[in-house]
């Protein structure tokens, strides 16, 4: 049996026009981060990045759980530091590549999103919730800082003061709740958490997905930048933005009183 063979598909993909929808699937782990599942959504990612057809990427989870983070049994016999430092430069392999990547990601979170899988919800750029989403970082009951870029991203979304509270108290986190203070961009019914995840990543994708992609990159660096050195950003990321073929079918569309088609524009040229 070769390694193909013996590893079970836990990362699926699906193509659904100009959208790929990545979703986990290890439900009996409650899709934990597990080395084979990150590795898989490596995968995947790399796959969405190398095609320019893909123009959005919805993320989601099949059965009740979203992620429940890392397996608690792995992170305890394999904590030696040479591994543990090993692990973390493997991010590179899958977690910074989804949030580096150029185009909208939307996340799609029913159940809970534990730990690492917090973490794996908050790098996405729109984030969608079910009515049964729970949010939790608990990294702290184990003894252990927040990880997965937890300690990046939760301080830059809903600010340090309600961080540092939600992280230091182990506090759980509703649906509604992280949409009071911003957190998810929408709740509805868990029935109906895919068809408007997907309806808001197609929304997305039929939108000038290249100047997202450089304000995307622009705006992760906003937070430690001067207000000069951001201006330079926007004067180059504008020079960039305006030689492709998306800018002239949208200020054209615009001159011309019509509906843009920026896929048709990015495509033709």
């Amino acid at each position: 049996m070769n390694a193909a063979e013996a590893t079970p598909t836990l990362v699926r993909t699906e193509r659904r026009g100009g959208v790929m929808v990545i979703t986990l699937d290890d439900p009996p782990t409650r899709n934990s981060l597990t080395n084979p599942l990150r590795a898989q959504l490596g995968a995947a990612v790399a796959e969405a990045e190398a095609d320019r057809s893909v123009r959005a990427v919805l993320v989601n989870a099949r059965g009740p759980t979203f992620c429940a983070g890392g397996n608690l049994e792995s992170i305890r016999d394999d904590s030696a530091p040479w591994n543990v430092h090993q692990r973390f430069r493997r991010f590179t392999q899958w977690l910074f590549p989804l949030i580096w990547l150029d185009r909208p990601v939307v996340m799609a979170v029913q159940g809970q999103a534990v730990g690492g899988g917090l973490g794996l919800a908050l790098t996405g750029d729109l984030l969608v919730a079910g009515e049964s989403a729970v949010f939790m970082a608990g990294f702290f009951r184990l003894g252990v800082i927040p990880d997965i870029g937890v300690m990046y991203h939760l301080p830059r979304l809903i600010g340090m003061a309600r961080a540092k509270r939600f992280l230091f108290e182990n506090a759980t986190m509703t649906a509604r709740e992280a949409h009071e203070i911003g957190l998810v961009a929408h709740v509805v019914p868990d029935a109906q958490l895919q068809e408007e995840a997907f309806a808001r990543a197609e929304r997305l994708a039929a939108g000038p997905t290249a100047a997202m992609g450089l304000g995307k990159q622009f705006m992760a660096r906003s937070f430690e930048t001067s207000l000069l050195d951001m201006f330079g950003y926007e004067g180059l990321g504008q020079i960039l933005a305006m030689t492709h073929p998306e800018f002239r079918e949208g200020i054209g569309a615009m001159i011309d009183k019509r509906k843009p088609d920026f896929p048709g524009a990015a495509q033709g040229g």
